[in-house]
């Protein structure tokens, strides 16, 4: 049985990886809760040399002087009340979990998109509302108990612009519910959906999909598609005017597709580096074979 959530808690265990878990933590510190230990993925290598680099959450929690540590098991040994667990990319184990009461910071409306890229899957998904869940952690992925939710409107923003916004509401929610006390968790109600990491295949632009939904990859980051062959990067564009053409033609600016078009604005050709679409026709000297598939 997992441990029981305590009411006040007020020296915490944290355990997170990526940029995402930096600004929960701050909000923490900031709040006056003391941070016994952090616990974070292990340093690795992230360009082309051979030194080693520390997670985001690392470099921050020593900027902060908090205790790191990359072993689960250090936990064991720390006095806690609680654990706060926010992107941590670790599976936490049921002899954890009987010891350290645990609640994880989870960037979407539960259950609908439990898993790893909640974000990703619902702009992918066109969905209009998504938000934050802090939820009690359990042996399976993100079934626990709800202890505070809040919605967030997706709208146009990209991948990087939601991800930021709902960091930035979640961190709020976690410090105001810790401070006014855990109340009893509600169980999770609905059909779960999953979010299964995102693979380049998911960002391949089909241009014979409808164009709301190759602007959700292309707001997601990475969309891409093949021209002359190569893989084309589509990183900015609007919805555009109904052409006449066939899908895939290009049309000035535009690109036809199935029920209208699209206008680029910002692209990338494979070996070069991004500029506008402008820039890059300009040079790309186009003949009335070209198109993108």
């Amino acid at each position: 049985m997992i441990a029981s959530l305590p009411t006040n808690p007020t020296r915490l265990v944290y355990l997170g990886t990526p940029e995402i878990a930096v600004s929960p933590l701050v909000e923490l510190c900031d709040a006056g809760f003391e941070i016994a230990m952090v616990v974070t993925g292990r340093d690795k290598r992230r360009g082309r040399g051979s030194s080693l680099s520390h997670s985001p959450v690392k470099v921050k929690a020593l900027e902060l002087g908090l205790p790191v540590t990359h072993e689960l098991s250090d936990l064991l040994h720390v006095e806690t009340d609680l654990g706060v667990v926010v992107a941590f990319g670790q599976i936490i184990s049921k002899n954890y979990l009987e010891q350290i009461p645990m609640l994880n910071l989870h960037f979407s409306l539960l259950p609908r998109w439990r898993g790893a890229a909640p974000v990703e899957r619902s702009i992918l998904a066109g969905d209009l509302i998504t938000g934050v869940c802090l939820m009690v952690v359990e042996e399976e992925l993100d079934t626990g108990s709800i202890c505070a939710r809040q919605e967030v409107e997706i709208g146009d923003q990209t991948g990087d612009e939601l991800r930021q916004n709902l960091v930035e509401v979640g961190s709020s929610m976690l410090v105001k519910t810790l401070k006014t006390g855990l109340k009893m968790p509600v169980p999770q109600t609905g059909s779960p959906t999953y979010a299964h990491k995102i693979s380049p295949d998911d960002l391949l632009l089909d241009w014979n999909q409808p164009v709301e939904e190759l602007m959700n990859k292309i707001r997601l980051g990475g969309a891409w598609t093949t021209f002359r062959g190569n893989r084309f990067k589509i990183w900015s564009a609007s919805v555009g005017s109904a052409l006449s053409k066939p899908v895939g033609t290009i049309s000035d600016d535009q690109v036809a597709g199935v029920n209208g078009s699209l206008k680029l604005l910002e692209v990338q050709a494979e070996n070069r580096g991004r500029q506008s679409f402008d820039s890059w026709q300009s040079g790309a000297r186009l003949n009335s074979e070209d198109r993108f598939i």
